[in-house]
């Protein structure tokens, strides 16, 4: 489908009011800050868009060339080559217009939380989740990305029931959303003898880390219970009421925090956990309401969807949503190529939009 000329012209318009706009003295700081970052956004698409609106005008000039008899075979022969080159020129001002002008996902600039959690296949479930874990540390660090450890449960293999971290850097949100879901593998466990193959899995969660300005909470509509923290077992592991659950009466979200020894701190990261998940089911109820007549399996978030499987016995990962499959999963684990799989996943997300776009 073509793109519309209507929503290219607004760009040049946009721009060319932005352009008036920053060159007036009567403009305070904040306003000239924001005004500038959006009149150099459209900087990097205004001669796409000239070059788009222009099209047809240039494309009659060069055809009318062309058809013109008293037009020499020479001059015919450089106007059908410009004419070409006018006509693949054009087709990626459109794509390229056409991507700027998707919707942007406001949380794509975030900080992250990570959740990760054991899912079916008991001990063995622990202990993917565990490696998946030092899968996204190892990510992280080849990344620079700071990635903080908010609360961890162990299981007896040594094994995570749980983990949840916050991660910090530049456009964090945007690079790992793609990864919640189901993750599955197929490994034999070092518990297995007779060296049979089994099947388990880890689900994963990433939220937009929230702040105080994208989610209000009110303080009455929490109920904050205090309890003693205690380790594997039901081992108390403090004496005093340290650990804190708090539920969001009006969602029924419930977050406890208990890795902390000061209730205080504990509060605090369970605050934290809470605003994300808040900020996340007021995004989700949204897009649920944008797509009741169309699907994006990219990027849905959907905890309960298989995404991935990771098949030890033969070397390969495989995310299900693109039909991607690579036979370097050793390299995959190590945060190697985990670039590879996200670009081919924001790609395919792209392409999802684009066909969506009226």
């Amino acid at each position: 489908m073509s793109l519309p000329l209507k929503k290219v012209s607004e760009i040049i318009d946009k721009h060319t009011e932005l352009e008036k706009d920053l060159s007036t003295k009567n403009i305070d700081s904040k306003t000239f800050a924001k005004k500038s970052k959006e009149y150099s956004n459209l900087n990097e698409i205004i001669s796409n868009a000239l070059e788009y609106l222009n099209f047809e005008k240039n494309k009659k000039d060069l055809e009318k060339i062309i058809s013109d008899n008293s037009t020499d075979a020479e001059m015919k022969e450089l106007a059908n080559m410009e004419l070409n080159e006018l006509i693949e020129k054009n087709t990626k001002n459109e794509l390229k217009l056409k991507i700027f002008l998707l919707p942007k996902d406001e949380a794509d600039t975030k900080n992250a939380i990570l959740e990760i959690r054991a899912g079916t296949g008991g001990l063995e479930a622990s202990l993917f989740a565990s490696d998946l874990f030092k899968m996204y540390e190892r990510v992280c660090n080849k990344k620079n990305w700071i990635l903080e450890v908010i609360s961890l449960s162990r299981s007896d293999a040594g094994g995570l029931k749980e983990v949840i971290a916050s991660i910090k850097g530049k456009n964090i949100y945007s690079s790992l959303k793609y990864e919640s879901g189901v993750h599955r593998v197929q490994r034999v466990p070092d518990t297995e003898t007779q060296g049979r193959v089994h099947t388990s899995a880890a689900t994963v969660a990433v939220l937009p880390e929230a702040e105080d300005i994208d989610v209000k909470i009110e303080d009455k509509d929490l109920r904050i219970d205090v309890f003693r923290s205690s380790g594997p077992g039901g081992q108390s592991v403090n004496t005093t009421d340290s650990a804190v659950r708090i539920t969001h009466i009006p969602s029924g979200i419930v977050v406890s925090q208990q890795d902390e020894k000061s209730q205080i701190r504990n509060r605090e990261k369970a605050l934290k956990i809470l605003r994300s998940r808040l900020y996340e089911f007021e995004r989700k109820k949204i897009d649920d309401q944008r797509s009741k007549d169309r699907k994006n399996k990219i990027g849905s978030g959907d905890r309960s969807e298989r995404i991935r499987t990771y098949n030890f016995p033969q070397g390969r990962v495989t995310d299900h949503r693109i039909n991607l499959t690579l036979h370097k999963l050793n390299e995959f684990m190590q945060g190697e190529i985990f670039d590879e799989v996200i670009e081919n996943l924001s790609l395919q997300a792209q392409e999802q939009q684009l066909e969506n776009l009226n």
